[in-house]
């Protein structure tokens, strides 16, 4: 891409757009195309084209999702599937009516069957049912990737896509309703710590095991992959290694300083045994993710620490 090339980042306030933005800038790329969900509803596809017939993007990053957790994705099902077909299909078809140069879509790895064998390839996509509690979100992931296949095959679109791993990160969400299993547990543990309790309470046995991806590794492998990559393949970011949920909560409890007990409360809900990427792919294409997760746990501890208030609310972006 060159460093003046007018690129369009759906999603630039969330965990990944704003990890995309951050390696893009510091890239030198200068002309990036940025709104917020208030500027531009990109559920609302009149908008979406008017935008695209305005702007006319030479790339696309589609980072833009509605995302959540066990409990989120389990409680909003129908939010969770027409909230992302709606988003994704409005930008897809206007980046190929407004003749976009490439695009690059970030699925899930959840779009994957819940008992795929381990580490899971990108052949076993749709060999197998799905995790029941992210099921809608998983099938609206499922049809952006076969909607951008499509275009491609009928029209000649440039798209590609990728299935990173779970991310967490610098400006992740930190709510203990409606976030992530990192997120979630950094909260619960720092607020144990100050608030002096005992125990911390952590959902399910323990024993699911989960791979994480520092999200400013993921922007890295997504820039690499918009210049290096030209398959109409799905292909898999990751760091090729998981812990147990067990083993994140140690790490945790030792990052943010925790001295008290871990208890494990199993009538809740485990979600996928296990889920674990096979990164053979891009890791044979020369990229593989360079920061390790007592490391990634740091940093973002450290922006949980200067960026929240008193109630854990992100108070600045």
């Amino acid at each position: 891409m060159e460093k003046d090339a007018k690129i369009y980042i759906a999603g630039h306030n969330g965990l990944v757009g704003s990890a995309i933005c951050r390696r893009l800038q510091a890239d030198g790329y200068s002309n990036l195309l940025l709104r917020s969900s208030k500027q531009l509803d990109l559920r609302d596809q009149g908008q979406v084209r008017a935008f695209f017939s305005q702007e006319k993007p030479d790339y696309v990053f589609m980072a833009a999702a509605k995302v959540g957790g066990i409990h989120a994705n389990n409680t909003y099902r129908a939010d969770f599937i027409m909230d992302n077909l709606q988003i994704q299909n409005n930008i897809i078809d206007a980046s190929y009516k407004n003749d976009v140069r490439k695009f690059l879509f970030l699925g899930s790895s959840c779009i994957y069957p819940k008992l795929a064998p381990q580490p899971i390839k990108e052949e076993y996509l749709l060999t197998g049912p799905l995790e029941a509690t992210n099921e809608p979100y998983a099938i609206a992931k499922i049809a952006g990737i076969k909607t951008i296949e499509a275009y491609r095959d009928q029209y000649g679109f440039n798209g590609i896509s990728l299935m990173p791993t779970n991310l967490y990160g610098y400006g992740d969400n930190f709510d203990l309703n409606n976030s992530h299993v990192l997120p979630a547990l950094l909260r619960k543990f720092h607020e144990a710590k100050e608030n002096g309790s005992s125990q911390v309470v952590v959902w399910g046995s323990g024993t699911p095991k989960r791979e994480f991806l520092f999200v400013d590794d993921l922007a890295d492998a997504a820039l690499f992959l918009m210049e290096k990559y030209e398959s109409s393949e799905i292909i898999n970011v990751g760091v090729g290694e998981d812990v147990t949920i067990a083993e994140l909560a140690d790490l945790i409890k030792r990052t943010v300083g925790y001295q008290g007990e871990i208890v494990y409360e199993k009538s809740k809900p485990d979600g996928t045994p296990r889920k674990l990427l096979d990164v053979s792919r891009i890791n044979g294409l020369g990229w593989k993710a360079s920061t390790s997760l007592e490391q990634g746990l740091k940093f973002t501890y450290q922006w949980y620490l200067e960026n929240t208030d008193k109630k854990g609310v992100v108070a600045k972006a």
